[in-house]
């Protein structure tokens, strides 16, 4: 299992655009790719999961990647990290 930790750096947080986005990302690959906000953990299969977070700019969320392609996976989402 891979844990990677991110500091949300849009001021207006994780919105629907990128959302979206990153469902569609982690929908490419077999792993299963949880995100944790503090004690809440939510499946990175949905949008309204990843929304139901209220993800803010500036707050800290963790990617949890298990899977045969988890190191895969986890380069994927760390560009789409970056690029946000």
């Amino acid at each position: 299992m891979i844990a990677k930790e991110y500091v949300i750096s849009a001021p207006e947080g994780i919105h629907a655009r990128p959302a979206t986005g990153l469902v569609r990302l982690a929908k490419q690959f077999q792993s299963v790719i949880n995100l944790k906000k503090g004690d809440r953990i939510v499946r990175l299969n949905s949008l309204l999961n990843i929304l139901s977070l209220a993800a803010k700019g500036g707050e800290t969320i963790t990617l949890l990647i298990e899977g045969e392609d988890e190191e895969t996976a986890a380069s994927a989402l760390d560009k789409f990290f970056a690029d946000i």
